[in-house]
């Protein structure tokens, strides 16, 4: 697919991995529409992205506001052309926790819902309503899912990795059924990429997340950026995750 005059949705775009996607595609020619849940930021966070790309509010774990998104972006542009899920949450816990025979802690079930819904239920609803704009227009399109080395499993992280297999399977799973629609589905699954939460820990903690990644260092976003490019750019990819994780191994 070429980029250039072709509309995008990006959820989690006011900042970080999100907005790094959104601006490789509009230094293409693309026009984004980056979703986030603070209407200042993404506005913000849109004028970086060319004069044509819009912000938009959206609580992704709620149907009827990702259902009034897409049809926002198909009134404002007139078609969509590709969906990056990008939108995640981490509520990290330990399963539970024993001390002396005795029962400290457990991961809540609010630690575990509320990282089902954004990660996993977001998701779904936005792939949902992203593949029934782009059926609708008739352009084809991509949808990319932002999953994670995490998905193999990773100790302290029940909710998380379980959201991040799902997000995976779903490549898979809608890279066969939207195949009649002209629309593929891909995904990245990244290992430790430099972020702002990774950009304000402390040295020695860098230093030691550095050392256990065998190219010996962290991700950057520009090359996570350039892999959606490079998805939505190939026809041929589909059906497929990409581990851009460095080596990386939990």
């Amino acid at each position: 697919m070429q980029v250039e005059g072709k509309v995008f949705v990006i959820t989690g775009a006011a900042r970080g991995l999100g907005l790094a996607i959104g601006q490789l595609i509009a230094s293409k020619g693309g026009i984004c529409a980056l979703v986030d849940l603070d209407q200042a930021a993404v506005t913000a966070a849109a004028a970086t992205c060319g004069e044509k790309s819009k912000g938009y509010t959206c609580n992704i774990t709620q149907e009827a506001d990702v259902e009034r998104l897409f049809e926002q972006v198909l009134a404002d542009f007139g078609r969509l052309d590709g969906l990056v899920n990008n939108a995640g949450l981490l509520r990290d816990g330990m399963l539970i926790k024993f001390k002396d025979g005795e029962l400290l802690d457990k991961m809540s079930l609010s630690q575990w819902q509320s990282v089902i819904d954004v990660n996993l239920t977001g998701t779904f609803l936005c792939g949902r309503e992203g593949a029934a704009a782009m059926a609708k227009a008739g352009n084809g399109g991509i949808i990319i899912n932002i999953s994670s080395i995490a998905k193999a499993g990773n100790i302290g992280q029940s909710n998380y990795s379980a959201t991040k297999a799902g997000v995976a399977a779903l490549v898979t799973t809608w890279a066969g059924e939207l195949k009649r629609f002209g629309i593929r589905a891909a995904g990245i699954a990244p290992g430790v990429i430099s972020t702002d939460m990774t950009d304000s820990m402390k040295p020695e903690a860098l230093e030691r997340i550095e050392k256990v990644v065998p190219v010996g260092r962290l991700g950057d976003r520009k090359e996570l950026a350039e892999t959606a490019l490079f998805i939505i750019e190939n026809d041929y990819m589909n059906g497929r995750l990409i581990e851009l994780d460095g080596g990386l191994r939990f």
